[in-house]
């Protein structure tokens, strides 16, 4: 593999929410569900990602994402799977699929995020990433992401393998892909079989008259428990049974298999290889546990609330701060700002004990653009980050202090180390840091502009006002001095001086 796998369609978040039924409904016939834990996962294209990812592949998903609470919930997930997200803007709400489920069986399936939105169009980091990419697989789950124009250009021009995994809403694959990948129902609506037919003369003539018409390498039938009908040279397919029959949950499972497949030819296969490859790999799937047991372990569980979609990647406010802190708060500020053709600014950091500072950076922050969303380190990210014995002051103090600013519009909490996966969501037009970059380290020594790239957004830097720094207050207040935190010279009135970035967050 000379490159990374590309995963390209629309992701969707889903969500199975376990509980008990033990009563029916008094003013209906119909079982009540009360929920003891459910749990947050990527679908759609973003499953097939993490598939990837869980192999150990370097894998990129390029989707669209909400500037919604849904949103922010899926960069979060997709970041803690080892997924890197180009995300295109998507006009419209995330899409959710929630299933109910008694003892590990579907009791009913609730799907929200209304009708698809429209994908915005990618940056040439997107286009670079296409053409530099090991193997592709397009991840179609009707929504509009495989029918963007752009990017049916950009992978009808790749050399790299594509693989194709449609949907009956979807459009046709680009002409000249590897291996298309439809289910035996898929299979059925996009070639319009005649009834009466056996299920292997069925599958035969759909692939036939699918690899015709879009002029592929090869089509992969699947059939459930009973393997796959490959149909690539000739007149005579070829089966590849499954290596054992299993029962269990299904769901995920052709996307399990068009990212083995995917994988299988980034590394060199054949195509005949590869889908035997990717057999064996939804067989064992399903047998250990389907969806619940394949998810690395950060994707997987947390505990239940009420709330749906903030989840504790990116917490939402407490008491009467909603308005302007969380994800949903974000979300309302940047799509507005861009509706009107705005700039988005975003800025980050711990903000422990808030000091004149602080408040210098936020202001120069918030005049270059026309909104200003702060990314606000969690209280567990800061005691990872510096110690146990922080942060001094609690995250929903810290959240309400930098809210109650007249230069911060929105502030978003998050629990990881970094601010890549709010990022991610954001799309900020400008990530402004403060300090000692300014000097001469130059954008490339910024953890953060490779993500801006992705985007078409710029990272820079302002200065730091002197004699400011949370560390030396702290110490100064355990010491019981006086004066300048640290004992330093204060600035003279209006004077700023460069420090460094850390110096400057904490």
């Amino acid at each position: 593999m000379t490159g990374p796998v590309v995963v390209i369609g629309d992701t969707l978040l889903d969500r199975d929410v376990e509980g008990v039924v033990n009563r029916l409904c008094p003013d209906s016939p119909v079982p009540v569900l009360d929920e003891t834990t459910y749990v947050d996962r990527p679908g759609g294209a973003g499953l097939a990602a993490v598939f990837v990812a869980a192999k150990g592949a370097e894998v990129a998903l390029v989707t669209a994402i909400a500037d919604d609470a849904g949103g922010a919930r899926l960069s979060a997930l997709l970041a803690a799977a080892g997924v890197q997200l180009y995300a295109l803007p998507l006009a419209g709400a995330t899409p959710e699929k929630i299933r109910l489920r008694v003892r590990g069986r579907v009791l009913l399936r609730h799907d929200r995020g209304g009708p698809a939105g429209q994908p915005g169009e990618p940056g040439e980091a997107v286009l670079r990433l296409i053409a530099q990419a090991s193997a592709v697989l397009v991840s179609d789950y009707g929504r509009g992401v495989a029918g963007q124009p752009t990017l049916r250009a950009a992978l009808a021009a790749t050399r790299a393998p594509v693989v194709w995994d449609p949907h009956p809403r979807g459009p046709a694959a680009v002409p000249g892909v590897r291996l298309a990948t439809p289910n035996e129902f898929e299979v059925r609506e996009l070639a319009k079989a005649s009834p009466g037919a056996s299920r292997l003369v069925t599958a035969s003539r759909g692939a036939q008259a699918l690899r015709d018409r879009w002029r592929a390498g090869a089509v992969a039938v699947t059939l459930g428990g009973e393997g796959a009908l490959l149909c690539h040279a000739g007149t005579t397919p070829l089966v590849v049974p499954a290596p054992a029959s299993a029962e269990g949950d299904t769901c995920g499972a052709g996307d399990r298999f068009a990212a083995a497949a995917t994988l299988a030819l980034a590394r060199g296969a054949l195509v005949s290889e590869a889908v035997q490859a990717a057999v064996a790999e939804a067989s064992a799937y399903v047998a250990a546990g389907g969806v619940a047991a394949a998810l690395p372990a950060p994707a997987r569980t947390r505990p239940a609330r009420p709330a749906v979609a903030a989840g504790p990647a990116f917490p939402a406010a407490a008491g009467g701060d909603e308005d302007r802190i969380g994800p949903a708060a974000a979300g309302v500020v940047i799509a507005d700002v861009r509706a009107a053709g705005g700039t988005v600014v975003a800025t980050g950091g711990c903000f422990d004990l808030l000091h004149a500072g602080h408040v210098a950076t936020l202001q120069a922050a918030r005049q270059l653009g026309d909104c200003l969303v702060v990314c606000l380190n969690s209280d567990a990210s800061v005691a990872g980050l510096k110690g146990p014995d922080r942060p001094v002051v609690p995250q929903g103090d810290r959240s309400r202090l930098l809210a109650a600013l007249s230069c911060v519009d929105a502030v978003l909490i998050f629990d990881e180390p970094t601010p890549h996966a709010a990022l991610s969501w954001l799309r900020p037009d400008i990530w402004v840091k403060g300090g000692d970059y300014a000097t001469g380290g130059g954008e490339e020594t910024l953890p953060e502009a490779e993500i801006l790239r992705r985007w078409g957004g710029q990272t820079v830097v302002v200065p730091y006002l002197d004699g400011r720094s949370t560390t030396d207050m702290i110490a100064a207040a355990r010491a019981g001095r006086g004066g300048t935190p640290g004992g330093q010279t204060a600035a003279r009135p209006g004077a700023t001086v460069v420090r460094s970035t850390a110096e400057g967050a904490r």
